[in-house]
């Protein structure tokens, strides 16, 4: 049996996020999982790096999946190329190791934030951006970032209370840029919590208004929920890379 990695983009504008539920269509692994079976003539399931939320983005998401095809990676990337909609990419398509795993066996991912920080219109990105026209304090909100950085116990940046595994992740590296109109964050971690991405923004635009200090982001770490900012639209966030 083979092994197969795709690496693959997508606008999550129309999805339900990635993951398939039982009675939840409009799913990206059930659209990727029903293209492939098609193509290869057998069940297959995917496994990615990453479970995307609804209306997340992805420019870098790696894909595994195992068949027992001889189908060449060649021809299964021109099928897929021609099979899934347009709002799913695909870059390549290899054979890898028989261990190789999309999510086991990533050591980072980064994710990008978009906030369109200004009076002017945003029509043509506004299905990629969160909308926030306040008068922001970049320098502020680069302090507070820079206490992201480490390996802590974010309990308060997770979206689901019923979080039994541990909360503790380690944040590699966390960046306020201008762009435009835009102000981009970029976090780099080994792993994430549901929507902690977005609770973060969230909490670092609050100190970008002035309604929290950049020092009290110590204190929200082991906090709980309430403790943290307010979650930030799924529509600004994208999966950019994945480390293996």
């Amino acid at each position: 049996m083979r092994n197969v990695r795709l690496d693959i983009c997508y606008d999550g504008t129309r999805y339900k996020g990635w993951q398939r539920l039982p009675g939840k269509s409009a799913t990206l692994q059930e659209k990727l999982e029903q293209t492939l079976t098609r193509l290869l003539g057998e069940p297959i399931e995917v496994s990615a790096s990453g479970r995307t939320d609804a209306g997340t983005h992805a420019l870098g998401q790696v894909v595994s999946f195992h068949c027992n095809s001889e189908m060449s990676c060649g021809d299964i990337l021109t099928g897929l190329r021609s099979y899934l909609p347009e709002d799913i990419g695909v870059y390549s398509c290899k054979n890898v190791s028989p261990r190789f795993h999309a999510r086991l066996n990533a050591k980072s991912k980064t994710y990008r934030y978009r906030v369109w920080n200004s009076s002017d219109p945003c029509v043509f990105d506004r299905k990629y951006v969160h909308i926030d026209r306040s008068v922001l304090d970049l320098e502020k909100m680069r302090s507070a970032a820079m206490l992201f950085i480490g390996t802590h116990d974010f309990s308060a940046f997770c979206a689901n209370p019923h979080m039994k595994k541990s909360t503790v992740r380690c944040i590699t590296d966390l960046t306020v840029e201008t762009a435009d109109n835009e102000i981009v964050f970029y976090v780099t971690g080994n792993g994430f919590l549901q929507h902690m991405v977005r609770i973060i923004v969230g909490t670092l635009l609050e100190v970008g208004k002035g309604e929290r200090t950049a020092e009290s982001i110590d204190l929200l770490f082991g906090a709980k929920r309430q403790n943290a900012g307010a979650e930030v639209p799924a529509c600004g966030l994208c999966l950019m890379e994945v480390n293996y």
